[in-house]
C-alpha cells in the first residue's frame, strides 16, 4: 500500500526553477511538497554548479558602463539571433516577458534576496556578423550560482512556517495522477527504498529540467539537417532524461515542442572525476588558440573564435571527420584565457575571494592550467610542436597529427605578425582585436602575438568535443506557465518552468541564445507561475 502525503502544490524538481515557484508559493501562504531526485548536498541542480552568467537588460550595472540598453534593442537582438519562428507566439511571448522584466523580476529580486554581481557587464554572444547581442548584458553572479541556490536554501527554511514545506529527496515522480478527469497530484518512488508514495496536491509544478540529458533522448531529437558526431559528452545530468515530458504528453495531451533545439557547446573534454558515466566540462575556448581538426590543420575558412556565435561553432565541429578538434595555445595564452565553464573551476568567484580573483585575472590563472595538467587526460603540454604532435597522436591512438603539418600550420598564422599587427590580414586576430575594445575582455584576451613567441610556451593541446547543455525545447506553456494542451487550452491545475518548459512557452531562445538567459529564465517563469496560483499579480 502506497503512502501518501497532502499538500495544496507539489513542485516536480529541486532545480532553481523549482526553488524559486516553492519558495514564492511558501511566502503566498501555500504548502508545498518539493520533490528532487538528487541528494541533500546536491540540491539546486545544474545551478549549484553553474557559473553564473545572466543575460539581463537596463540595469545600473550597465547603466555605470555607460551602456544604453532597452527592451526594445533587446528584443530585437534576440529574435533575429534566436531566428524564432512568427507564428509561434507563446515561445514569442515569453522572449518580450523576459526582456521586458529581467530587470525587476530576475536582477532587483535577485538584490533583495542579497544576491549581487561582479561589477563589470561582459560581452558575450555578438553574432558572427554582429546579429547577436549588439551590448555587453551578461552578468555575473558573485558567487557564482551555487550562491544562487544557497541564498534560496535558507530562504526556503525562513519561509517554512509550520511545516508547510515537505523536500522529498532522492524520490522521483513518475506519474501525475487524476482523479474525476482533475490532477490531483503525483505518484513518486523513493529512489533509496523503492517505496511508492502518493502526493496530494490540486496543482503540480514541473520543474524537472530539459529533455536532452540522456544520450539516447538526445539522439533521438537531434534535427535530421544538422550533422551529428559519434560521440558526445554530457553536460546536463542523466536524470533530465525527458521521462516526464512524455508522460504529460501520453495521458494529458501536453506539447513537447521545439525539442531538436539544443544549447550544447562545442569545447568540451571529460570531467576529471565525473559525477556520472560520459560527464564533460565545457571550456570557455581561448580566443587566441588556433581550432584545429583532427589533422593538426586549422578549421577555416573562416576560423573558430569563441564568444560571437556558439550555435553556429557546434555545428562546425559537428561536422568534422571526426568527434573531436584540437585547441591549440601556449601558456602565455592559456593563463591568460583559458576557463572552464561553471563553479566547481572558477572558485575565487564561487567562494567570493575577491582579492585572489583579482590576482588570478590580472596575473594569469596559472593555477587552474597547472590543475588541468595534472588531472586531465585531454589537456597535453610540450616544449616542442614535435613532441606535442606525438603526445596528441599517442591520446587518440592514430596517425592523424603530422608534425611537419602541424608545423606549417603554427607557422601559417605567425607570418601574419611579419610586418606588424597593423598589417595582419587574419579574421581570428581581427576578431580578437574588436573583442579588446571591450575593457573587461581586454583583462581576459591576449594581445595578438605568435604562438612561438619567445618565453610564451611551453605549447598546450587541448583534445575537445561536443558537449550538450541544454535544451532549448519543452512543453508548451502560456505566460503563467501554464502547460498548455493540443487545442491551445490550460490543462487545469499543471504548470511548467524553467527548462522543462524551454525556459518559457516552449522555446523562447529559438534556435540560438544570446546565453546567460537560461538562469533567469528559471526565475521568471517560476515566479509567473506562483502568482498565477496564488492569485497575485
Amino acid at each position: 500500500m502506497s503512502a501518501s502525503l497532502s499538500s495544496d502544490v507539489v513542485v516536480v524538481g529541486g532545480g532553481l526553477a523549482g526553488m524559486v515557484a516553492a519558495l514564492e508559493l511558501l511566502r503566498a501562504g501555500r504548502s508545498v511538497t518539493l520533490v528532487d531526485r538528487d541528494t541533500p548536498e546536491r540540491s539546486g541542480g545544474l545551478a549549484r554548479w553553474a557559473f553564473g552568467g545572466m543575460a539581463l537588460v537596463g540595469t545600473p550595472l550597465q547603466a555605470r558602463m555607460r551602456i544604453r540598453d532597452s527592451p526594445e534593442i533587446a528584443l530585437r537582438d534576440w529574435v533575429r539571433f534566436g531566428e524564432l519562428d512568427p507564428a509561434d507566439q507563446c515561445s514569442m511571448a515569453w522572449a518580450r516577458r523576459y526582456v521586458e522584466r529581467s530587470r525587476s523580476d530576475v536582477y532587483d529580486w535577485l538584490l533583495k534576496e542579497n544576491i549581487t554581481f561582479l561589477p563589470a557587464v561582459n560581452w558575450v554572444e555578438r553574432g558572427r556578423f554582429g546579429e547577436g547581442n549588439s551590448l555587453p548584458r551578461y552578468h555575473v553572479v558573485w558567487g557564482c550560482a551555487r550562491e544562487l541556490v544557497l541564498r534560496l536554501t535558507a530562504a526556503l527554511a525562513r519561509a517554512d512556517r509550520g511545516g508547510q514545506l515537505h523536500w522529498l529527496h532522492r524520490h522521483r515522480v513518475v506519474a501525475l495522477q487524476r482523479s474525476a478527469g482533475c490532477l490531483d497530484g503525483a505518484l513518486a518512488i523513493d529512489e533509496n527504498s523503492g517505496r511508492e508514495i502518493l502526493l496530494q496536491a490540486p496543482v503540480v509544478v514541473l520543474a524537472m529540467g530539459g529533455i536532452n540529458g540522456a544520450h539516447d533522448e538526445c539522439r533521438a531529437n537531434w534535427p535530421k539537417d544538422r550533422p551529428l558526431p559519434a560521440t558526445l559528452l554530457n553536460g546536463a545530468h542523466p536524470f533530465a532524461d525527458g521521462k516526464l515530458h512524455h508522460h504529460v504528453a501520453d495521458t494529458l495531451d501536453g506539447r513537447i515542442v521545439n525539442a531538436g533545439e539544443m544549447w550544447n557547446y562545442a569545447a568540451g573534454f571529460a570531467h576529471p572525476f565525473p559525477h556520472f558515466d560520459g560527464h564533460g566540462l565545457s571550456t570557455i575556448p581561448c580566443k587566441s588558440a588556433l581550432w584545429l581538426d583532427h589533422r593538426g590543420e586549422r578549421i577555416g575558412p573562416e576560423p573558430l573564435v569563441t564568444g560571437f556565435d556558439t550555435h553556429w561553432l557546434c555545428q562546425r565541429v559537428a561536422e568534422q571527420a571526426k568527434p573531436w578538434t584540437w585547441q591549440l595555445l601556449n601558456w602565455r595564452i592559456a593563463a591568460k584565457e583559458f576557463a572552464i565553464s561553471g563553479g566547481e573551476h572558477n572558485q575565487r568567484i564561487r567562494d567570493r575571494q575577491f582579492l585572489r580573483f583579482l590576482g588570478e585575472t590580472l596575473l594569469g590563472n596559472h593555477r587552474l592550467v597547472r590543475q588541468m595538467r595534472r588531472e586531465s587526460a585531454d589537456f597535453l603540454v610540450d616544449d616542442t610542436l614535435v613532441g606535442l604532435s606525438a603526445k596528441m597522436n599517442a591520446l587518440t591512438a592514430t596517425h592523424d597529427i603530422d608534425p611537419a603539418r602541424l608545423q606549417a600550420t603554427v607557422d601559417a598564422f605567425d607570418a601574419q605578425f611579419a610586418r606588424g599587427l597593423a598589417l595582419a590580414n587574419d579574421d581570428q586576430i581581427r576578431r580578437i582585436v574588436h573583442a579588446r575594445q571591450w575593457p573587461p575582455d581586454r583583462l581576459r584576451t591576449c594581445k595578438p602575438a605568435p604562438l612561438q613567441k619567445a618565453g610564451a610556451g611551453p605549447f598546450i593541446a587541448i583534445r575537445t568535443q561536443l558537449v550538450t547543455r541544454k535544451s532549448l525545447g519543452g512543453l508548451r506553456t502560456d505566460l503563467e506557465s501554464r502547460v498548455l494542451d493540443g487545442s491551445g487550452a490550460a490543462i487545469p491545475g499543471l504548470y511548467c518552468v524553467g527548462e522543462a518548459a524551454g525556459f518559457g512557452g516552449g522555446g523562447c531562445s529559438g534556435k540560438r541564445s544570446l546565453e546567460g538567459t537560461f538562469l533567469p529564465g528559471c526565475i521568471l517563469t517560476a515566479r509567473a507561475a506562483a502568482r498565477s496560483i496564488s492569485g497575485r499579480r
